[in-house]
């Protein structure tokens, strides 16, 4: 693993204006078309229709519910110059045909310019380590409000 990877910090993919809480979504795929139509919002994704189709796509081969609550739906965004991300917490938590057959609590959506692989790789495993605290997954999972869960994830990268 190189430094760069090391030293990779969720604040480096995340903003205080992409994390939403309440996500109006009641379907896995509101929930992703949700997370990527925050991003575009903010103009930092060049292709949202793009990005959903292949965040989308990637779903249909094999579900990004990992299991505990948490959905990681994520792809390769032609177009993108830099790993962002963006996480949302359903008001109602949904089915997403997680590997332990439990309902997604949580959605943390990543997005990765083509030609970045190992970071993508590098992102979905600190996220995912990070989830599997829990102490810090109870924390997240009852945050009131987009700023109390960005404060959390700001404090997991202390």
């Amino acid at each position: 693993m190189n430094a760069a990877a090391r030293s990779m910090k969720l604040l480096d993919l995340i903003s205080r204006d992409a994390v939403r809480v309440p996500l109006a979504a009641r379907t896995k795929q509101e929930a992703i078309d949700e997370l990527v139509d925050l991003l575009a919002a903010k103009n930092k994704i060049p292709d949202p229709a793009g990005l959903k189709r292949v965040v989308w796509e990637r779903e249909m081969q094999r579900s990004t519910g990992i299991g505990e609550g948490l959905a990681i739906p994520h792809g390769k965004c032609p177009g993108l110059t830099r790993m962002l991300a963006a996480v949302g917490k359903p008001t109602q938590p949904l089915e997403f045909d997680a590997i332990d057959h439990k309902p997604v609590r949580m959605v943390i959506l990543l997005a990765s310019p083509a030609d970045r692989i190992a970071e993508h790789i590098q992102a979905l495993g600190r996220i995912s380590r990070m989830m599997a605290d829990p102490a810090f997954r109870s924390a997240a999972y009852a945050s009131e409000g987009a700023e109390a869960l960005f404060e959390l994830l700001k404090s997991a990268d202390a």
